[in-house]
């Protein structure tokens, strides 16, 4: 699975759809063929060695050129005010684009006047064929002409199809022949809402007791170099992320434009300063032990990733996007259930809205063999955010020697789904568990020191723990670390050195700061989990040292970076 995202900026006073009844039904864009007819049906669906040829006719074939264009000219449309509202013809197409926008209305469709690919499509299939680069908008009678002339002027096709009404009935007409009439009230809420048995059950785990080492370093470059955590330059470079001149902090960044980045800031107009964040946060391994604090880690990990660049903490919005298996099975629509009360939890507790999302649930495969493969329960959480002014944003690389470093946030015995159990084949028991009472008062704080200009560069603890936030600051500034876990702050069960290093526990920054800001950036902190966990140094290594001040950790950061790097240096 591919989860892909975009972001767009408006208007207010037209962000709010306003059809009314005598507006004209114009479908723009694509014309419709027997292509994408049932694509939210079948994907939907289990899914066979067949489905390649059965439901091939399900597959949009999509027309990228007519996208873009149709997408120019609606811009322009909207510019001048010339639509009341508009939808896609995705899935269902025209039959959920009208469906929705006449709702409170009513809508007649004649569907002989769909412009079509092809002959020979009937009305049914006219009605239910969906494209990307096909779109309904209501428009007053009295603007036809001037949309339409933008429409023309860029060789878009645009056609009424009918007009929405005020008896709150759907009907349908084919060569003056009425061919469907539903009321609106029933189609939308007509069919009774699904009640299904959900269970979940706390597995039964446990902790293994993993001997432990005088050095670690095998452990820092094994998980530096596991598929999760490695640098994914590769499949970032194979698109233009310069686009435009707009990217401000980018996928990669560092003295060498090749470290890590958390989140990614964009200038969506190159005339203002304001800027907007993007970022994301997901662990499905998470929820092979609690789907429900697999949910709330994403939660945190993306707004967290959000403040370490410099965006706005009361101004964070977030989307769920769900890839489940098939929750006809109490066994897997529990989880889906644990999961939504997290994303609630998450929300409330931070403030922080839903405003769209996706479910994409029953990815199952059955093989002819009779065999059943399903998808791991997977949450990715995204969230955008607004950057008052792009020139205080900051990046996770390491900056200068001599600067700070201090961690805030507590770092607990977490190592359950951890990378570090991973690689020792393991899953463990202790799953991060957000706290919720705390993790938005460190946020807006971490937020507060970046906007005060307290802070050069801020890096999340996330895949990897402490030890892997540390190499890549290090690696990705071109400088040295030299860290001290007696600084580090932990509860009281956190003593070995390893769940020290690489427990992933949530709400935890690395934050650097210059000497001359350090009590500034202290007296902010205070009441906080905190505490000063090393130093930038020239010497291009890494040393982490353990509480009783041995070296756990010593590594030039070229191999560091080498394993990081390695994996996917295709």
């Amino acid at each position: 699975v591919v989860y892909c995202g975009n972001i767009g900026i408006m208007d207010k006073d037209k962000c709010f759809k306003n059809p009314q009844a005598g507006n004209l039904v114009v479908m723009v864009g694509g014309r419709i063929g027997r292509d994408g007819i049932h694509g939210a049906t079948f994907s939907s669906g289990e899914m066979t060695h067949e489905h390649e040829t059965i439901f091939s006719h399900a597959v949009q074939i999509g027309n990228p050129i007519m996208e873009k264009k149709m997408l120019d000219v609606l811009l322009q449309a909207n510019e001048a005010g010339l639509y009341e509202a508009i939808t896609d013809c995705g899935a269902g197409g025209l039959s959920s684009a009208v469906g929705e926008m006449g709702q409170e209305l009513g809508a007649e469709v004649d569907l002989d006047k769909a412009p079509l690919k092809y002959g020979g499509l009937n009305y049914t299939e006219i009605w239910i064929s969906e494209a990307q680069e096909r779109m309904v908008i209501a428009v007053k009678p009295e603007k036809l002409a001037a949309i339409q002339k933008i429409f023309d002027d860029e060789n878009v096709e645009s056609t009424v199809v009918g007009r929405f009404t005020d008896d709150k009935k759907l009907k349908l007409r084919y060569n003056g022949q009425q061919v469907g009439e539903l009321d609106m009230e029933f189609l939308h809420n007509g069919v009774p809402k699904y009640s299904r048995k959900a269970v979940w059950e706390t597995p039964k785990l446990s902790e293994r007791n993993i001997p432990e080492k005088d050095s670690y370093n095998d452990e820092l470059l094994q998980i530096l170099s596991s598929y999760n955590v490695a640098s994914k330059e590769w499949v970032i470079r194979q698109y233009d992320h310069e686009v435009q001149g707009g990217s401000v902090v980018k996928p990669l960044t560092g003295v060498n434009n090749d470290g890590p980045g958390d989140g990614a800031v964009i200038q969506p107009k190159l005339d203002s300063n304001r800027g907007l964040a993007i970022s994301c946060g997901m662990n499905p391994v998470y929820g092979d032990i609690d789907p429900y604090w697999m949910a709330l880690a994403g939660i945190e990990e993306a707004i967290r990733n959000i403040v370490c660049v410099g965006g706005r903490v009361d101004r964070i919005a977030i989307l769920d996007n769900y890839c489940w298996g098939d929750c006809t099975k109490p066994e897997t629509f529990g989880p889906l259930v644990r999961a939504s009360q997290a994303c609630y939890d998450g929300a409330m507790a931070f403030g922080t809205p839903f405003i769209s999302g996706k479910d994409s649930l029953n990815n199952v495969f059955a093989c002819e063999d009779g065999k059943r493969i399903s998808i791991p329960s997977t949450l990715l959480i995204s969230a955008i955010s607004i950057v008052d002014d792009i020139n205080k944003c900051v990046t996770m690389d390491a900056k200068k020697a001599s600067n700070v470093l201090f961690i805030v946030g507590r770092t607990e015995d977490e190592l359950g789904g951890s990378h570090y159990y991973k690689i020792k084949g393991e899953l463990g028991a202790n799953v991060p568990k957000l706290d919720l009472a705390t993790a938005p008062k460190i946020a807006g704080r971490i937020a507060e020191a970046i906007a005060g200009g307290l802070v050069v560069s801020c890096h999340d603890c996330s895949e990897g723990g402490v030890a892997v936030a540390l190499a890549e600051m290090a690696f990705a500034g071109g400088l040295g670390i030299e860290a001290d876990l007696r600084g580090l702050p932990k509860s009281k069960d956190c003593r070995r050195v390893d769940a020290q290093l690489f427990s992933e526990s949530n709400s935890r920054y690395i934050v650097e700061v210059e000497p001359d800001n350090y009590d500034a950036f202290a007296k902010l902190m205070l009441n906080l989990p905190f505490g000063q966990i090393g130093k930038v140094i020239e010497e291009k290594k890494l040393i982490i040292k353990s509480e009783e001040g041995k070296k756990i950790i010593e590594s030039d950061i070229e191999s560091l970076k080498n394993a990081w790097q390695k994996t996917f240096d295709w």
